[in-house]
Parts: structure tokens; C-alpha cells; sequence
């Protein structure tokens, strides 16, 4: 089953060829050209993606729990300034909450796996996250509901293990589907701050009829009782949801499926010019934007939100 990747190449490189060339004399000079840019680069970002991808075969082996530090009377000296005490009254602060960001948990495409998101993981390092994970779901995987429960064990693990209340969430395509799930289905919404995602069919895809053979790709569809699921009430969910979409994301059909509305969620669909489905986890400004989304104070008000990002 790890060779799927590798047998459905082709078809999505057919997808990303023959869409643009299709297109390209029915849009604007400059939309045009942006949609071709944007293909040449997904196709570079397959190539080499496809050479990554059995680096991430094994799941991943989740960080020791932290170690408490040495006191101030510790020959050794402390590593590191102690940790406020807590006020009295307020709650115990497990290993590394409030001195550190939340955890934030990975998640991958269909026939995908945690190798996409390399660059993504340096860039959250670089500028301060301290857990970074992502979590693999089996390739025999047929339900989404499945992944999502497995989803909703690792997020009690991680929180365990990292002293945690709360984690982020960020999913590229049908990841961001299963992170949803979690959230409105399974009380999620309990344990995620935030759910960012990438390029994920939030009203269902129309992309490659063929693959709709796989049960998963099903679900993944318009009319599917998956994306039935997610349109019901969702009264107060906590969690804060940030779509990333892009027009030139040719594996959503429509592109406007990869925005979030729904009127029980605090959603915001930000857009990104002239970014690819492939490329949405490795581009520079994309990054920028999920690390703003993490940090951002507040949660602004209202429900679907549209922003532009050049």
C-alpha cells in the first residue's frame, strides 16, 4: 500500500498538465500565468516529494516527556529560569504549559504521509515551537471517522506526554478534513485551540472521478455523508478554524471548496495567490501565515471571513 503514491502520480500529473493548458486561453493574461507558474511548481514539489516520501513511512517517535528542571539550589546550577508559581487557587502547570506554545500536530493527504511537512516543521522550530509532531495514518485507512478517533487518542497522548491542555491542529487537504471531524463530531473542540488548513475540500471535491474507487476519496466528495456531517449544528465549538485556499489549487473542485462556512463556527479563509494544492505545505508565505494564526491573541468575531494574502 506505500506504493500508492507512487501509482497515483500519474494520474495527478495528467490533472496538473491538462487543466492548465485547458484554462489557460479562457483567463486573464496574469491569472493565466499564475495558474501555469503555479503547476510548473507543484510538479517540481512532486518530484521531489516523491524522493522524501519514504522517509516518512514510520510513524514517528514521539519526544520523552520533559524533565524537570534542576532547582536554584542544584549543584549544577538551573538550565533554564524557573517557572512562575501559580497564584493560589489557579490550577497546577503541568511540565511545559505557559512557558512554551502548544503543541501542534501535523497532518497529511490522501496517500500522503508526515514527509510533506518538513519544511513546515523547520519553520515552526525555528521560531519558537518546541513540540512539533506529525501523526501517520494507516495507508489501509477506509474511513475517516477511523482516522479521526485515532486522531483524538495521540491528541490525549501528546497532551499527557507534554503537560498540555490544548494543542494546534494543521491538516493539508484530507488532513484538514479529519482535524474538522475530530473537532465537531468527536468533542475536539475540548482539546484544539486552532485547526489550520491547506487546500481541504471543506464542501467536498469533484477531483478525479477514478479515484473515487477508494472509500476514502468517497468521502471526500460533495455529496458525501461525511461533508453531510459537518454542515449540522455545531453549537458552541471552542475551536477556532484558519483555511488556507488558493485558486490555483487545481486538486479542489471548486477552488472556493478549500474556504470554511458554517454558521456555528469562528472560521476565516484566507487566501493565497498563485499557490498550488502540493505546494501549500512547503510555501514560505503560507508558513508565515500559520505561525501568525497560532500566535494570534484573540479570536476576531464572525464566521467565515475572507482576507487576501499576495
Amino acid at each position: 500500500m506505500q506504493a500508492l503514491p507512487f501509482l497515483s502520480a500519474p494520474l495527478l500529473v495528467a490533472r496538473l498538465v491538462s487543466t492548465p493548458l485547458r484554462c489557460a486561453r479562457l483567463l486573464p493574461t496574469r491569472a493565466s500565468s499564475l495558474l501555469l507558474r503555479s503547476t510548473v511548481v507543484d510538479l517540481a514539489i512532486l518530484a521531489g516529494h516523491l524522493l522524501l516520501y519514504p522517509t516518512g513511512i514510520s510513524q514517528e517517535r514521539p519526544l520523552p516527556r520533559p524533565a524537570p528542571h534542576p532547582s536554584a539550589e542544584s549543584p549544577e546550577g538551573p538550565l533554564e529560569p524557573e517557572a512562575p508559581q501559580p497564584a493560589p487557587g489557579a490550577p497546577t502547570m503541568l511540565p511545559t504549559e505557559g512557558r512554551a506554545h502548544p503543541p501542534v500536530l501535523l497532518l497529511h493527504g490522501f496517500i500522503d504521509n508526515r514527509s510533506v511537512f518538513l519544511l513546515l516543521r523547520r519553520s515552526l522550530h525555528r521560531h519558537g515551537w518546541r513540540h512539533v509532531e506529525a501523526l501517520n495514518y494507516s495507508p489501509l485507512t477506509c474511513d475517516l471517522r477511523k482516522a479521526a478517533e485515532l486522531l483524538s487518542r495521540h491528541v490525549e497522548e501528546v497532551c499527557t506526554r507534554t503537560g498540555h491542555r490544548r494543542v494546534d491542529l494543521v491538516g493539508h487537504s484530507l488532513g484538514g478534513l479529519i482535524a474538522r471531524y475530530y473537532v465537531q463530531r468527536l468533542g475536539g473542540d475540548t482539546r484544539v485551540r486552532t485547526v489550520v488548513t491547506l487546500g481541504t475540500p471543506h464542501s467536498g471535491t469533484r477531483i478525479a472521478p477514478l479515484l473515487s474507487a477508494h472509500p476514502l476519496v468517497r468521502q471526500m466528495r460533495p455529496d458525501s455523508e461525511v461533508i453531510a456531517e459537518l454542515s449540522r449544528p455545531a453549537p458552541n465549538c471552542r475551536t477556532q478554524f484558519v483555511a488556507f485556499w488558493s485558486t490555483e489549487d487545481q486538486v479542489m473542485i471548486p477552488a472556493t471548496t478549500a474556504k470554511i462556512s458554517h454558521p456555528d463556527l469562528l472560521a476565516y479563509s484566507v487566501h493565497v495567490a498563485g499557490v498550488g494544492h502540493l505546494a501549500l505545505p512547503v510555501n514560505g508565505t503560507v508558513a508565515a501565515g500559520i505561525r501568525e494564526a497560532l500566535t494570534a491573541a484573540e479570536a476576531a468575531a464572525g464566521t467565515a471571513d475572507t482576507i487576501s494574502v499576495a
